[in-house]
């Protein structure tokens, strides 16, 4: 049986908390298959005369808290020499991040496998994406004119807006008619009108959770993580204090699911995350999708096993 190299880029390894950390448990199923794994941050990656390589490290784990992590001698590596590469940086999606996928890409030409696709990682933002299903989604406006969107405020009397670039719940706030606050934060999301900023009508179903959901190459886990808001908050992101509790898809998931699969696969796509609010699909996370973890633990599922065999099959078929 073919032994596997697999590289991931991902932050500083010391820096996770291996027990809900999505890489991490991809890293343990990798390891179990007896693949190498190399591992790489950002400004390990470089471009020389064309070829894409980076300063890499084999890795190998332990599922524990602590001293969880093995690094070998920091080795320089052709990106094209790894079968798969597992793109894991956190955003921020900033230029850095932009010409890493460039370099990825470049190992993606000459048959390195790239999860998810590099090319579909820049075109691909976590909240514009989800234009191309309108029909999932509550209504929502993109604009950096403050006066569009008090506009959007006038005619739905109760929205969030956000930046196009955030995480974890930073910078959400919602609006209701009224707010004597409201141009403070507009100035505030929209950097005085200089950043593109998203306003979506309030789904009041916040209140059951935030649905994380999580699919691997078009077929959706059928469990979903519902992240519930912290008393008095209304973001439903773990990083914002919110609780978590499993529960099964709905009918309503499902077909969610089934509209937006067939453009994931025609773009690469292998594992996304979509957020899923009452009815209204309002994210899909492309660059690192989480919840593996704390799903495996509540249902008794192995993520991780999926999303390999898919990789491995995909590798075989190459």
């Amino acid at each position: 049986m073919k032994t596997y190299k697999l590289g991931i880029v991902m932050d500083a390894i010391e820096s996770i908390k291996t027990y809900k950390d999505s890489s991490f448990a991809m890293l343990l199923e990798a390891q179990s298959r007896g693949w190498q794994i190399y591992y790489m941050q950002l400004p390990d990656l470089y471009m020389d005369s064309g070829i894409s390589l980076a300063e890499a490290q084999q890795l190998s784990i332990v599922d524990q808290s602590t001293d969880f992590f093995q690094l070998e001698q920091i080795e320089t590596i052709q990106l094209s020499d790894l079968d798969v590469i597992l793109m894991r940086k956190d955003p921020p999606f900033d230029l850095e991040y932009i010409y890493a996928t460039y370099f990825l890409e470049q190992a993606e030409q000459q048959g390195t496998l790239i999860v998810n696709k590099s090319q579909s990682l820049r075109d691909c933002n976590e909240k514009l994406f989800t234009r191309e299903f309108p029909q999932c989604c509550a209504p929502t406006r993109v604009s950096r004119k403050p006066e569009l969107l008090k506009d959007f405020l006038a005619t739905y009397k109760d929205i969030i807006i956000k930046p196009l670039d955030g995480m974890g719940g930073k910078s959400i706030f919602r609006i209701q008619q009224g707010d004597p606050n409201t141009n403070a934060i507009i100035e505030a999301v929209t950097q005085y009108g200089s950043c593109q900023t998203m306003v979506q009508k309030f789904i009041p179903e916040i209140s059951a959770g935030d649905k994380r959901i999580l699919l691997i190459d078009g077929k959706p886990v059928p469990y979903a993580l519902a992240r519930i808001p912290a008393e008095g908050e209304n973001r439903g992101n773990l990083a914002a204090g919110a609780s978590s509790r499993g529960q099964p898809l709905t009918e309503r998931d499902f077909w969610i699911c089934e509209q937006i699969a067939p453009v994931l696969l025609e773009k690469g796509l292998i594992f996304v995350g979509i957020d899923v609010i009452g009815d209204y699909l309002t994210e899909i996370n492309v660059t690192s999708p989480t919840c593996i973890r704390e799903l495996d633990t509540q249902f008794e599922l192995n993520i991780s096993y999926d999303l390999f065999e898919c990789i491995q099959n995909k590798l075989e078929n190459h």
